[in-house]
């Protein structure tokens, strides 16, 4: 069973500071995910430029196949020396993990790992490397679909100290707020967002040090195949019909000729949902054996909207965490599934214009059309989607 990972992050920029000292770099490798956290000596740029350093070495030369022993001896060897304390420094967490489930992580001088699975915390079993007279702990293990890794800086376990706390929130009051976040449902992207805003509050909103939080999220391989639009060639109807329907994972309609055209070519009648009372939307329809038929250009340019709305442009956390008020207009059940539902999406573009978006009012042609498709691909993408664009 392949496994499928999802990143999301959060940070808390020191109060005074213009830039983050910590820094987090995710890069997709050829079999899986590789995710560094670093945390620079200090704050503010020396600390930022110390940290980017780090995450960009580390990912580098892991998704290059370096050792750890490498990978700690030219960050040692690479980082500026502090003229103050004579260091070169900065802590981090390498975490890999694969499609087939093998996890490695590699912590240095950062807070310990926090792995919910089942809605508990577990703790994995460790070996200690030493590298350049540095002690580096090294985790291996397997994931399973539903698991929860957490990463976080020491500005999320030091969070409160002198100010609501005398000693900070530890990791173990972390650990068992996140437990009972996972215990009511919370996606990891909440989890994140909540963690990020508690240890906002306690800082009595004037952080005393940089605070990151890495949520990364275990699951199943969950398939969308989206057809958008007629083909230019009429010819192309059954073939571009068939590939929806053979592909894995749920199906999606948008536009009513390309509604008509899967209806005649499997032979299955379309329902509308003429109880929908949405003015600004068209209602959605239903086809047997279609998870969603919705009308076109109009819905996916709101579902764009919906989007560009709930990412937030300086994080990896979106902050849509689902329809949780039930809307059942297209393009929020749309946009729904395309964030909460989905690990690879597939968009099916026809490039046959609509006559009636020829009008000169509309303005609407084929390039419009794709560059909505492409825009919503890139949005797709920030929240960790695998995400494909075929023509037809």
């Amino acid at each position: 069973m392949k496994i499928y990972t999802e990143v999301f992050t959060k940070s808390l920029i020191k109060k005074g500071e213009e830039l983050c000292g910590d820094s987090v770099e995710v890069v997709q490798s050829e079999d899986g995910i590789i995710v560094v956290m670093a945390d620079g000596l200090g704050s503010g740029v020396k600390a930022s430029i110390l940290s980017t350093l780090t995450v960009r070495i580390a990912s580098t030369m892991i998704k290059n196949g370096a050792s750890i022993e490498e990978v700690v001896k030219t960050i040692i060897n690479t980082l500026p020396v502090c003229r103050v304390r004579q260091i070169a420094y900065s802590t981090f967490s390498i975490l890999k993990i694969n499609e087939e489930g093998e996890g490695e992580l590699y912590e240095f001088d950062n807070p310990s790992v926090i792995y919910i699975r089942d809605v508990g915390i577990i703790k994995l079993p460790f070996r200690e490397l030493i590298v350049e007279n540095r002690r580096v702990l090294e985790y291996k293990f397997k994931v399973f679909p539903g698991d929860k890794i957490f990463l976080v800086s020491d500005g999320v376990i030091h969070a409160g100290v002198g100010v609501v706390l005398n000693l900070g929130w530890q990791w173990s009051n972390v650990a068992e707020y996140l437990e009972r976040l996972d215990r009511r449902g919370y996606f990891v992207s909440e989890m994140v967002d909540q963690l990020i805003k508690t240890c906002s509050c306690l800082y009595a909103g004037n952080p005393g040090d940089d605070a990151t939080v890495v949520g990364v999220g275990l699951r199943k391989l969950e398939l969308i195949t989206v057809l958008v639009g007629p083909p230019q060639d009429r010819s192309k109807d059954a073939e571009v019909v068939k590939k929806l329907i053979n592909s894995e994972g749920k199906k999606v309609v948008c536009g009513g000729t390309t509604a008509n055209i899967v209806s005649r070519e499997i032979g299955r009648k379309i329902i509308t949902n003429i109880g929908y009372n949405e003015s600004t939307i068209p209602p959605v329809g239903k086809i047997e054996g279609i998870d969603l038929v919705t009308e076109g250009l109009i819905t996916l340019r709101n579902c764009l909207e919906i989007l560009k709305t709930i990412i937030n442009p300086y994080s990896l956390s979106p902050n849509f965490f689902g329809n949780k008020k039930g809307k059942k207009d297209g393009a929020s059940m749309l946009a729904d599934m395309l964030v909460n539902h989905s690990t690879h999406i597939c968009f099916i573009v026809g490039r046959a214009v609509n006559p009636a978006h020829q009008d000169a009012y509309l303005s609407i042609g084929t390039s419009d059309k794709l560059k909505i498709v492409e825009e919503l691909a890139q949005i797709l993408k920030k929240c960790g989607k695998r995400v494909c664009i075929e023509l037809y």
